[in-house]
């Protein structure tokens, strides 16, 4: 073999071997990760003209970084595009490469282990053969329309083209990743071979050039002329269940986009381009850009200290305690959960079985080892080796306390105590403790497995390295971690609590709840505050808001001061909604012009300004350490309309005057409530 490095390449390296194929080696310069930045773009269809003059046998591309082939585009190269003509002319650079690749009158083939992702898959569906590695890393997805774009390199045409426009459409709709296994299925790629044999598979693939299986006859007819309309009505439907037009117009430009051009490859080529860069410089798309960027900045926050965990005891057999001790255990750690009653542990276990199958689906080896894992602990013998205990019991001080007391002496002397406490300061937690520095706050979100967001807090006493072990660990356990200064609600719930609360007023004034929920919807909430607080229990809100109350003078609303034990929400079957087959039975009220809630638009406003300005309060006490953080822990945290970019950037976006006049407007009619806080003032 010889190498050939190219003195104007600084990401590919061509190696030719014996049999004339050229394998292109991709190795972003600096980075973990390879990017097919608009350089690497440059330099590899710079390759492409040079094998055009002299042909190779056959082209191989791979990556020689670690499990990983393709991260896809740059992203930060978008965040300077600021017009429809130069984000058209980054997306033609990259139809130019796929296309020149596309047309090699050698056969190509890609070869992937690892993650590949967007730009990257596009690279691949340019290729004559996809070969991937069965490896557990590997993983292979169109995830653009998280970004509220489509594939923009030709990805649209070519992955229709290869699987069908069902299987096709459904992964860029969705921007889901695939397994291997997945992406043969659908015929993504041609081979899946163990990681060992991925580079004779390739090999195999580039010299006998096999001809490829078209596609069975009732797949193609759904690309069909006739077909596509009606198809493209159900996909508009489904999409409508989850993301209204207005506010995610990405994925009905993409069915649009097959629907009208699916019969012509080349036009519909041409059209995909122009569509993304339309799509790339709207609101939306600067947003989730910026949402995908909160969320690299929350993935970083435990980085700064390794904290090597080979025991988790949980303590707390309710759905809290059980859900993270299932969660840790589907995250590869040894794990006791621990409660005072049996008959509690058993439905802890119970439930367990359940997110294990739903995480592992039909993977029995994988879930009888998160069986194994997972120890009911009616005694607490897995106490005294425990690196973290999380603590996961009801929001009462003295229990809270009188539990430390009884477990410090047994636990190791450099184990964290971790409380999941959801609004209680630490501060009142830490004075029965002989080692106050080692109690630090990790708070899950409910539901744990799909809530992305731990919150990690930081209270007077609490170690700094604790602190860091704290946030490594949730990273550890896949989650999204957040350091928040321990104060009354901490960040989540108390900016969270204010919008709740003003939805439970308005209930009580005579609105009803359906127009209190379609106004949150309508802005861009995945659910409203009503169906929220049957769905987090009106007992638990009823507690989160007495301690907030407390702390931050916020008027009770009447119904949470008489709540009634047999109307707690969802859990109880009856809330504010009555409740079948756990979904809410709701009714849209008659129309009443001379109703309170005639106008939508102050419903609405009264929500998203009080949450807003809670915003900017904990802005303004430093709640975290950077502005951003407050908009990616209300995102990640209470799904917030991430379109929106979070509340301080929608501040930003809709501008502080007009907002602040209509904050005070609400004030005049509301009350004190409305008081526009100093915190404004630092939102720019």
């Amino acid at each position: 073999m010889s190498n050939k490095p190219l003195p104007t390449s600084k990401n590919w390296e061509i190696e030719t071997d014996n049999n004339n194929i050229a394998w292109l080696h991709f190795d972003t310069a600096d980075a973990s990760a390879n990017l097919l930045t608009q350089a690497a773009i440059k330099e590899l269809d710079d390759i492409l003209k040079t094998f055009e003059k002299e042909l190779p046998k056959a082209i191989i591309i791979l990556s020689d970084k670690k499990d990983s082939f393709i991260f896809g585009a740059d992203i930060k190269e978008f965040t300077v595009l600021d017009n429809k003509e130069q984000a058209l002319a980054f997306m033609l650079n990259g139809h130019a490469l796929m296309n020149r690749l596309e047309a090699m009158p050698c056969p190509t083939v890609s070869m992937i282990h690892g993650l590949c992702f967007g730009g990257g898959t596009e690279l691949c569906l340019a290729c004559d053969y996809i070969i991937a590695s069965d490896h557990k890393k590997t993983k292979i997805g169109l995830p653009e329309i998280k970004l509220g774009i489509h594939p923009g390199y030709g990805g649209t045409a070519r992955s229709i083209e290869r699987c069908g426009p069902l299987a096709a459409m459904n992964i860029m709709l969705t921007g889901r990743a695939l397994t291997a296994r997945a992406a043969k299925k659908i015929k993504l790629t041609d081979e899946m071979v163990p990681l060992r044999q991925i580079k004779a598979a390739a090999e195999k693939s580039a010299l006998a050039a096999p001809k490829r299986k078209p596609l069975p006859l009732f797949i193609r007819l759904t690309n069909a002329s006739l077909v596509r309309p009606l198809i493209a009505a159900q996909m508009r439907k489904q999409v409508a269940l989850k993301a209204k037009p207005e506010h995610y117009p990405a994925p009905y430009s993409l069915i649009n986009l097959w629907k009208n051009e699916a019969g012509n490859k080349k036009k519909m080529l041409e059209q995909e381009a122009i569509t993304v860069a339309e799509l790339a410089t709207t609101e939306t798309a600067r947003n989730l850009v910026r949402v995908f960027f909160l969320q690299e900045n929350l993935k970083s926050q435990g980085k700064q200290t390794q904290f090597d965990v080979e025991h988790v005891h949980v303590i707390g057999g309710g759905i809290m305690g059980g859900d993270i001790a299932s969660w840790c255990a589907i995250q590869g750690y040894s794990v006791t959960v621990q409660d005072r009653s049996p008959e509690a542990l058993a439905k802890t276990i119970k439930r367990a079985q359940y997110s294990f199958k739903k995480k592992f689906k039909r993977d029995r080896r994988a879930i009888r080892d998160a069986n194994d894992r997972l120890m009911a602990d009616h005694r607490g013998s897995g106490l005294h080796r425990a690196d973290i205990v999380i603590e996961a019991i009801f929001e009462d001080v003295d229990v809270k306390r009188a539990l430390y007391e009884s477990i410090e002496p047994i636990m190791k002397a450099d184990a964290i105590l971790a409380t999941n406490t959801s609004s209680i300061k630490l501060e009142d937690l830490t004075s029965c403790l002989k080692n106050p520095g080692r109690l630090v706050g990790l708070h899950f979100f409910n539901p744990v497995a799909l809530m992305p967001l731990v919150e990690i807090i930081r209270g007077v006493d609490t170690n700094e390295k604790v602190v860091q072990q704290a946030l490594a660990f949730a990273k550890n356990i896949g989650k999204l971690p957040l350091a928040v200064k321990s104060s009354p609600g901490f960040l989540v719930n108390r900016i969270l609590m204010p919008y709740i609360l003003e939805a439970v007023t308005m209930v009580d004034e005579g609105i009803p709840p359906e127009v209190i929920d379609k106004a949150a919807t309508d802005y861009g909430m995945p659910m409203g505050p009503i169906e929220l607080a049957d769905t987090v229990g009106l007992d638990i809100c009823k507690s989160v808001a007495n301690i907030l109350a407390k702390a931050l003078d916020l008027p009770l609303p009447d119904t949470l001061k008489t709540l009634s034990d047999k109307k707690l929400g969802k859990k109880t079957g009856e809330g504010f909604y009555k409740y079948k087959n756990n979904k809410p039975m709701k009714n849209q009220p008659m129309e009443n012009k001379n109703a309170t809630y005639a106008n939508p638009q102050e419903v609405q406003d009264r929500l998203v300004l009080r949450l807003v300005n809670e915003a900017t309060a904990c802005l303004r006490e430093g709640i975290v350490d950077e502005k951003d953080l407050i908009d990616a822990g209300v995102i990640f945290g209470t799904g917030f309309a991430p379109f929106r970019g979070g509340p301080l950037e929608y501040i930003r976006s809709t501008g502080v005057d007009k907002l602040s006049k209509t904050l005070a407007s609400l004030e005049t009619k509301f009350g004190s409530r409305f008081e526009k806080d100093e915190g404004w003032s630092q939102v720019e």
